[in-house]
C-alpha cells in the first residue's frame, strides 16, 4: 500500500540494493533496454525539449526590435513570450492524455512536426495578431517536449538513477532558456531580421523530426509482469520494428479519464506547492530576460541585439553548476538516507537538496535588481542572472523528481498539473512585469521578488517534517484512492 504514496523498499532480504521499479524478463521492457537504446531515445527527446524552451525565449532579446517593427508597446510585445509560456504548460492537458492512449512515440512525432509548422507561420507573419496566434500555437506544439518527459524517464530508468537523468532534461530545458537567447541574438543581428529567430527553429525542428523518426522508441509498457518466465516473452525487437507508431496504443486507457486525473491532482498539496515554487522561479527568470532586453538596449549600455543574448550565457553557466547539486547530489543524499533507513526510501529525502539553491537563487535576484536599478557594470547583472539560473535549474529538478517519486503511478498526470501551475504562474508574473517595475521601482520590485521566492520555498520545511503524513492523507481521496482500492482488491485475490 505504501508503494502507492511513494514509500518503497529498494533493498532485498540480504540488504543489497534492489532495482525499483522491478523489471520483467522481457528483453523489450524499456527498463531492460541497452544504454544505447535508452540514451538515443532520451537524447532525441531532450533535443526537442531544448527547442521547446528556445521557442519560448526566442523573442526575449528582440523586444525593442519587435516594438519598433509592429509599433506596439514593450508590454504588448512581451505577450509573445508570456502567452507562449502559458501554452507550454496548458498544452499538456491535451498531449499527456493523448499520450496515455496512443503512446509516446506518435505524440512526439506529431508535436515536433507541428513545432516546425507553427514556426514557419511565425516566420511568415506580417501583423502582430498573426504573429501572436502563431506563437500561441507554437507554444502548444512545444508543450509535448515538457511535461511528457518525466513519464519517459519513469518508463526507462530505475528510481536510484532518476536524479541525474532528470537533470539532463532540466539542462536541456534551461539550455533553451539561456543558450536560446544567445543563438537568437546572433541570428537577429546577423540577418537583420527578427523572422529568422523563428526560421532557424523551424529548420532545427525538421531535423529533430527526422532523427526522432528513427531513434525515439515507444517507452510505454503498461502490463509489466515481473513474475512471468523469460520463455513467455518474444525475441528482442529490431530497429525496423521500433519504427511502428501503434505499439503504444492502450485500449484500456481513456483520454477523458486521464484528463480527469490531471485535474484531480489539484487537490494534492505536494504537487501544488512544487508547481507554485517552480512557477515563481520561472516567472522571475522571464522577467530578468525581458528587463535585460530593455535595460541593455537603452543608455548607458546601448548594446546590439547579439550582445543582449550573450548576457544569458551567465544563466547557462549557473545551470551547468547546478548539475551536481540538483542532480547527482540529490541522488547521493537520497541513497544515503535510504541506507540509514534500512532500505526504505521516502520522496522527501530529495528535498534536502533544496538548501543550497534556496539561498543562491533569491540572492541572485537581489543582486540583479540592485545592479539594474543603479545601472552598474554588466558584470554584476550577469553574476545575479547566473545565480538565478543555478537556483531555477536545481530547484526544478529536485521538485520534479520529488513529485514523480511521490506519485510515480500517476507520473504523467502529476507532472502535467505541476507544469500547468508553473506555466500559468510564470505567465501571470511576467505579464505584469513592466507595470510592476514602473509602479514600484526596479530595486523595490526585485526586492519583493526575493521575499516571495523565499516565502514559497520555505514550505519545504513543512513537507520535510510532515510529507509522509500528507501523502498518506492524499491516498484517501482522488485518483490515489481509486488506485488504493484496486491495489487492495488485487492483493485480496492473491
Amino acid at each position: 500500500m505504501e508503494e502507492i504514496i511513494g514509500t518503497i523498499e529498494i533493498s532485498d532480504s540480504s540488504g543489497r540494493e534492489a532495482l525499483w521499479p522491478k523489471p520483467s524478463l522481457d528483453p523489450n521492457d524499456p527498463l531492460n533496454w541497452s544504454s544505447w537504446e535508452k540514451y538515443t531515445t532520451y537524447g532525441t527527446i531532450c533535443f526537442y525539449s531544448f527547442l521547446a524552451t528556445t521557442n519560448v525565449s526566442n523573442f526575449g532579446v528582440a523586444i525593442v526590435t519587435l516594438s519598433k517593427y509592429f509599433h506596439e508597446s514593450n508590454t504588448r510585445i512581451s505577450y509573445l513570450v508570456c502567452f507562449n509560456t502559458l501554452m507550454l504548460g496548458v498544452g499538456n492537458l491535451f498531449w499527456v492524455p493523448l499520450m496515455r492512449v496512443i503512446g509516446k512515440r506518435p505524440v512526439f512525432l506529431i508535436a515536433i512536426a507541428l513545432l516546425a509548422v507553427f514556426n514557419v507561420w511565425s516566420f511568415k507573419a506580417t501583423t502582430y495578431r498573426s504573429l501572436l496566434a502563431a506563437r500561441l500555437l507554437s507554444g502548444f506544439a512545444a508543450a509535448a517536449g515538457d511535461a511528457t518527459v518525466p513519464a519517459v524517464v519513469a518508463d526507462m530508468f530505475f528510481v536510484h538513477e532518476r536524479g541525474f537523468v532528470m537533470m539532463i532534461f532540466h539542462v536541456a530545458l534551461s539550455g533553451g532558456f539561456f543558450i536560446g537567447p544567445v543563438i537568437n541574438g546572433y541570428v537577429v543581428q546577423d540577418t537583420n531580421s527578427w523572422q529568422w529567430a523563428c526560421g532557424w527553429i523551424a529548420i532545427a525542428s525538421g531535423v529533430n523530426w527526422l532523427i526522432a523518426l528513427f531513434f525515439i522508441r515507444e517507452t510505454s509498457y503498461p502490463n509489466r509482469d515481473v513474475n512471468a518466465p523469460s520463455s513467455s516473452f518474444g525475441p528482442k525487437r529490431g530497429l525496423l520494428s521500433h519504427l511502428a507508431v501503434t505499439r503504444g496504443y492502450n485500449r484500456e486507457e481513456s483520454f477523458l479519464n486521464s484528463l480527469y486525473n490531471i485535474i484531480s491532482i489539484a487537490v494534492y498539496p505536494p504537487v501544488v506547492w512544487a508547481g507554485i515554487t517552480v512557477g515563481v522561479f520561472v516567472g522571475w527568470n522571464i522577467i530578468i530576460q525581458l528587463e535585460t532586453s530593455v535595460l541593455f538596449s537603452a543608455p548607458p549600455y546601448l548594446w546590439k541585439v547579439h550582445s543582449l543574448g550573450l548576457i544569458a550565457l551567465s544563466g547557462f553557466i549557473g545551470t551547468l553548476l547546478a548539475v551536481f547539486v540538483g542532480g547527482m547530489l540529490i541522488d547521493m543524499i537520497a541513497n544515503s538516507m535510504t541506507n540509514r533507513n534500512h532500505g526504505r526510501r521516502e520522496p522527501e529525502y530529495r528535498l534536502l537538496g533544496l538548501v543550497i539553491p534556496a539561498i543562491i537563487g533569491p540572492m541572485g535576484i537581489l543582486i540583479f535588481g540592485i545592479c539594474a536599478a543603479k545601472k552598474t557594470s554588466w558584470v554584476g547583472l550577469a553574476f545575479g542572472y547566473g545565480m538565478q539560473g543555478f537556483g531555477l535549474t536545481a530547484v526544478s529538478n529536485v521538485l520534479v523528481t520529488y513529485a514523480v517519486d511521490s506519485y510515480f503511478s500517476l507520473a504523467g498526470e502529476t507532472i502535467v498539473f505541476f507544469f500547468v501551475i508553473r506555466a500559468i504562474l510564470g505567465c501571470v508574473l511576467a505579464l505584469f512585469a513592466f507595470q510592476w517595475i514602473d509602479a514600484t521601482g526596479t530595486e523595490n520590485a526585485f526586492g519583493q521578488m526575493v521575499a516571495i521566492q523565499f516565502f514559497v520555498i520555505l514550505f519545504c520545511i513543512l513537507f520535510l517534517i510532515k510529507g509522509k503524513q500528507i501523502r498518506q492523507w492524499t491516498a484517501t481521496y482522488g485518483p490515489l484512492k481509486r488506485q488504493a482500492k484496486a491495489f487492495t482488491a488485487a492483493n485480496d485475490s492473491n
